[in-house]
């Protein structure tokens, strides 16, 4: 019972399909390695594209009549598309750039301005002490001015002193001559 085959139909089937294979294989080298066969492909494929062509020409005339996309219509809305995106895109960059700027320019505007208030504020004092220094001037102005006239009168008092002295000295002499001529005039 062991020595009888077993009849596998898939066998079969994989047998029969590779020689069928080998056969139209062989058939379409024949064709294909005919010149005649090539030169008559090649005009069909010839005629096949100008078919193509003028039905594309006639699709794209009917689309157009009635308004309706063609398949280039489509490619081009597709690339619009696309470059707008990206054209949006750098947009979008430059406007995160010019926000990233301002945010700096502000916080240099900031500065400057506390930078202004400082300065403003320095001014002021400045010219509070200016004041007072204009007043100070004047009221040392003032004293010199004074110093000046105690000066003058000091002067006319010396002056007046020297002149108090020297009729001091010449009433002593003159009271000096008077005793002696009381002295005199008493001893005769």
């Amino acid at each position: 019972m062991s020595d009888k085959i077993s009849f596998d139909p898939y066998e079969t089937l994989h047998k029969f399909s590779l020689l069928w294979e080998k056969q139209v294989n062989d058939f379409i080298y024949l064709w294909t390695n005919n010149k005649e066969f090539v030169k008559m492909t090649n005009l069909g494929t010839d005629i096949h594209a100008r078919y193509l062509e003028t039905f594309k020409k006639n699709q794209e005339a009917l689309a157009s009549v009635l308004n309706l996309p063609t398949k280039s219509d489509v490619i081009n809305v597709a690339n619009l598309t696309i470059q707008t995106e990206e054209k949006i895109e750098v947009l979008e960059e430059q406007m995160w750039n010019l926000q990233d700027s301002m945010k700096l320019q502000g916080k240099d505007i900031e500065s400057v301005v506390e930078v202004s208030k400082e300065i403003i504020k320095l001014t002021k004092q400045l010219k509070s002490e200016l004041v007072k220094t204009k007043k100070e001037l004047t009221d040392s102005k003032n004293l010199q001015l004074e110093l000046q006239e105690m000066k003058f009168e000091l002067v006319k008092l010396n002056n007046f002193k020297a002149e108090f002295e020297s009729l001091r000295g010449l009433i002593e002499k003159g009271n000096d001559a008077d005793r002696e001529l009381t002295e005199a005039g008493s001893r005769k």
